[in-house]
């Protein structure tokens, strides 16, 4: 088992981690809002936050909500998604948290498993698809509306709290602080339940790891749904340990423009956030040509030179990435907001190259791992000490053991058990799961597959429930493959199959955004459902496959492929609300045109 390193220090639960941080940090900055002429950010300070989470903890008090009882909430990240949070975890009551864009159905199970109370909604478009929900959940006593300016209001429950000030309850360290769904790929998603130790000893390992990248008055652009565990530890109760800031995202589709008003120096992002700006990138000087191009492979066979070097590069290297830095990733920089001074990365495997990539023009992005079950990060890489291709060492108070499979090849491979104060308490109302992922000694099971070099780094390898054996017995683990193939610029989504298959397919979705201008240029259609079954457009994917995959075994590149007209979504039901694939929703639609590849 790797070492535990340092002991962790700080508040044992959410409560003091919020006022501690609000006495040391009032007048600074926290929470920032686009505002209505879209031209720059609304900033409130952690005093104005504190001030608002007094009243709305006073407020719900007056409503009945007490110690054990359960908030919900069904909105994106905001002030008051926030204000709620922190109000709710002073009354040691539990904190629910839904995305906006989850169905129906899935809004009304959490409801009713997690025994909600009372529940607050973004709008009145969202009440509208659950008012009938008091009368078939028994615990649901009251629906409030946040941006309402009516009775059944957030705003007006803050002023009853506001006249009847209620102080706050220290929860102990074991107390449930809330539950977080995870958006399982099947059936039902499992609550699992975190306490306030879970989350504030995370917090404050995060923080104590990376204590040379973060520093009070770091700014970032909150883009990652709070209702998932990844971006509520890490942009909320993180940052806010920390004296951090963050800006919220208009919408996906504005981030560009909001990186530049925001001007975050640092980043809590997934792969394909980076996957997104580096083939873009790749993609526009492909098109130019001439001397963009030249500029952008001349900088890259310099950066790869100068780590050949170990960091010591000749001076002709030197002069040659100094060039390119002016005149090519000072753009990148600068559409970053020119302030970066690292970015996060979690949720999937980061491709080394990527890595790499961002680390060359100056923004190191530094891989973590973890799970909602581990409230969620137990490793991580850090500007000092990072390694592209791995998850980094355990944070400080985690550990892990890999522990050998039956019948696996390789002997240094298992799956990863964690052990740390972040490892859950257990998955609500679903004791036979919790005992099948919970030892007796602590660890948690997590379903991973890995190993740990000499220099304790942890090398994920694929998750155990989704690998597969080929007709030839070979092991596939098809997500890491699906994550290469999403290098290319011209594929949005794949999903490889091979279960007990003679050779790997894959099924394809392009990224129509550069596909069409390329179908242009060839005299083909721009109609989508003619032009996935063009053999120019079939050949291209393939090579586009075979390119991205040349460093996989033989056995593990697919042989065939089909290409998808419509993008994966979790509106419609192919992705989970966290864009995790729904495999076996694939083979349910096109198991049929699957099976002809074959």
């Amino acid at each position: 088992m790797a070492d535990v390193k340092n002991e962790i220090n700080g508040p044992d639960n959410l409560v003091d981690l919020f006022e501690q941080a609000v006495e040391k940090f009032r007048d600074n900055d926290l929470f920032g809002t686009k505002n209505s002429d879209k031209t720059g950010y609304d900033w409130v300070t952690y005093g104005e936050i504190a001030e608002r989470v007094d009243n709305m903890r006073s407020g719900l008090a007056a409503i009945g909500v007490g110690r054990g009882d359960s908030v919900g909430i069904i909105a994106n990240n905001c002030n008051e998604w926030a204000v709620a949070a922190y109000a709710t975890y002073g009354l040691c009551a539990k904190y629910i948290p839904m995305y906006e864009a989850e169905l129906t159905r899935i809004m009304k199970y959490i409801i009713k498993d997690s025994g909600v109370k009372v529940l607050l909604v973004a709008r009145n478009d969202i009440l509208e698809k659950i008012k009938h929900f008091p009368d078939e959940i028994e615990s649901l006593k009251r629906i409030i509306v946040i941006d309402s300016k009516g009775d059944n209001s957030m705003a007006e429950l803050e002023r009853i709290g506001k006249k009847k000030p209620v102080p706050s309850v220290k929860p102990e360290k074991k107390d449930i602080a809330g539950l977080i769904y995870t958006s399982g790929t099947t059936g039902n998603p499992k609550g699992v339940l975190l306490s306030h130790w879970n989350l504030a000893s995370n917090a404050l390992a995060a923080t104590m790891a990376l204590p040379k990248m973060i520093s009070a008055g770091d700014r970032t652009l909150s883009f990652l749904p709070w209702a998932h565990s990844f971006g509520q530890t890490a942009e909320l109760h993180m940052l806010i340990n920390f004296g951090g800031q963050t800006g919220f995202a208009e919408s996906p589709q504005t981030i560009v423009d909001d990186l530049a008003l925001v001007k975050p120096t640092l980043l809590i992002a997934v792969p394909r956030v980076f996957n997104k700006v580096y083939t873009g990138l790749k993609d526009k000087v492909e098109k130019e040509g001439g001397l963009a191009k030249f500029l952008f492979d001349m900088g890259q066979n310099a950066a790869r030179e100068k780590r050949a070097a170990g960091g010591n590069a000749g001076l002709i290297t030197r002069m040659k990435l100094a060039l390119v830095d002016r005149l090519v990733y000072s753009k990148v920089r600068a559409k970053f907001g020119g302030r970066m001074k690292m970015a996060l990365s979690s949720s999937a495997a980061l491709s080394p190259r990527i890595a790499e990539f961002f680390w060359d023009i100056g923004i190191p992005v530094c891989e973590a791992w973890g799970m909602t079950e581990l409230s969620p990060a137990h490793t991580v890489n850090t500007t000092e000490n990072n390694k592209p291709g791995t998850a980094g060492r355990p944070i400080p108070g985690c550990s892990i053991k890999i522990e050998k499979i039956p019948g696996f090849e390789d002997d240094k491979e298992g799956e990863i058990i964690a052990y740390g104060p972040n490892v859950m308490v257990g998955y609500h109302n679903l004791p036979e799961a919790t005992g099948q992922v919970l030892r007796e000694d602590g660890g948690l099971h997590t379903g991973d597959l890995g190993w740990v070099d000499d220099e304790g780094y942890l090398h994920i390898t694929g998750r155990i429930k989704e690998q597969y054996k080929l007709e030839n017995g070979k092991y596939v683990f098809p997500s890491a493959i699906e994550e290469t193939i999403k290098l290319s610029m011209f594929i949005e989504n794949a999903m490889v199959y091979g279960h007990n298959r003679p050779f790997n397919v894959a099924i394809v979705v392009p990224d129509w955004l550069v596909v069409l201008p390329w179908a242009e240029k060839q005299g083909l259609t721009d109609d989508v459902e003619q032009l996935i079954n063009e053999p120019k457009l079939v050949q291209l994917m393939e090579s586009e496959i075979q390119k991205t995959c040349r460093s996989l075994a033989a056995y593990e590149i697919p042989r065939k492929i089909l290409l998808l007209s419509e993008a994966f979504t979790p509106e419609n039901g192919i992705l989970t609300p966290t864009l995790k694939l729904k495999r076996r929703e694939v083979h349910k639609r096109f198991g049929s045109r699957i099976e002809e590849l074959y």
